[in-house]
């Protein structure tokens, strides 16, 4: 789960973060009568989507006073941002951060994520941040620099000392080490799966403030902080995903023609590898779960079909928890009750696969039945026209 920037910095501020002063707003009217006395000598106008590169694309604007607040509020409160990783329709803009400008002397970038092949956390960090951090990345490799944290001792004094030489910050090593520090505790308290400042700014006045702020919260902790699950905002995701969501599936909405409804997600990423090795391309990922019933089988189709590049669909469940006769029945279910318009391929294996099969057959619908995976992906993407 992802954080709005805003949001970001109030948990940045609660670890010793150092953060711009700044208000959220909602509304023009809320604009002038809480950041007038910030913006009376200029302020930056944020825009608060789920993407990066805002200020390429226009959702971050610096403007000079209030009547220039007034207008870069008023276009873009209640628009969608289109930015390099919004995708083309972009993402609406409901709530703006209005900050006080801060005097840069240099701009750098610190991040943390999980290394899993390492286990343990990384430190990124650059002398050369801001907006062009990933052409930095590709193009000048030698200018990122990376540490481990082992997990038994956690981030170590020495190690933050290491990295501020590295990144030219000689005299600022102490409030680097605490800003670090705060990162680490941050990270690991909150089950965080990803957090990034970029820029972070040295001040003119010596001082390290994060400029911006990115969190990336583990879904799966989230059952362990009710205070951060209060924080998603579902207008940022996708809406299939969201519905998925709801009712326990786990959906994500991909490029291709072909639906993939399949339990368990090992299965289900070799069924989207086995359609690509036979010329189709997956419209989803979509773990069922393995105690699926008729009914979940139903709101599996109804997500499916809600994606009107979908062509063919694929359905296949190995039966262990539950039986593919049950299965079978549940699929027979929702399509006599769904409007399903596309070909439907079944591949059902496991316990009762022969009842499930035969049910599928007997049931007078047009499935088609598949004996094997290989079968399964041959059938579906000739179903879909031969093409993802």
């Amino acid at each position: 789960m992802n954080l709005h920037e805003f949001q970001a910095k109030r948990l940045f501020g609660d670890y010793g973060i150092p953060v711009p002063e700044g208000i959220v707003i909602r509304s023009g009217a809320q604009a002038e009568q809480e950041a007038a006395e910030i913006c009376a000598h200029g302020c930056v106008v944020k825009a608060q989507v789920h993407a990066g590169g805002r200020g390429k694309a226009g959702g971050v604007k610096r403007v000079s006073g209030v009547e220039a607040m007034r207008e870069a509020v008023n276009s873009l409160l209640d628009t969608r941002l289109v930015t390099a990783q919004s995708g083309p329709e972009g993402q609406p803009v409901e709530q703006l951060l209005i900050e006080r400008p801060v005097n840069i002397a240099r701009e750098l970038y610190l991040g943390m994520l999980i290394d899993r092949s390492r286990e343990r956390v990384m430190v990124v960090a650059s002398a050369a941040g801001g907006m062009d951090i990933e052409e930095v990345a590709r193009t000048r490799p030698e200018a990122i620099h990376t540490l481990g944290i082992d997990p038994v001792v956690g981030l170590q004094a020495y190690q933050c000392r290491l990295l501020g030489f590295r990144l030219g910050l000689d005299d600022s090593l102490r409030a680097l080490t605490r800003l670090m520090q705060g990162m680490y505790r941050l990270f690991t308290e909150k089950d965080l799966g990803m957090v990034e400042i970029n820029p972070l700014v040295l001040t003119e006045g010596g001082e390290l403030v994060a400029l911006d702020a990115k969190i990336n919260i583990d879904d799966n902790a989230l059952y362990r902080h009710a205070d951060l699950q209060a924080l998603r905002d579902p207008a940022q995701e996708d809406e299939l995903e969201n519905r998925a969501h709801e009712h326990g599936l786990n959906y994500v909405r991909l490029d291709g023609n072909i639906g993939c409804m399949v339990n368990g997600a090992g299965l289900a990423m070799a069924t989207m590898d086995i359609i690509h090795l036979h010329g189709g391309a997956p419209a989803n990922f979509l773990d069922v779960g393995g105690g699926t019933s008729a009914e979940r089988v139903a709101e599996a189709f109804k997500l499916i079909l809600a994606d009107d590049k979908v062509a063919a669909i694929l359905v296949n469940i190995f039966g262990g928890i539950v039986r593919c006769d049950l299965i079978a029945e549940g699929i027979i279910q929702a399509v006599r009750e769904i409007d399903i318009h596309v070909p439907v391929v079944v591949r059902l294996e496991g316990t009762n696969m022969q009842e499930g099969r035969a049910l599928l057959e007997a049931s007078g619908l047009t499935i088609i039945t598949a004996t094997d995976l290989t079968d399964a992906a041959q059938k579906v993407v000739a179903a879909a026209g031969g093409q993802g």
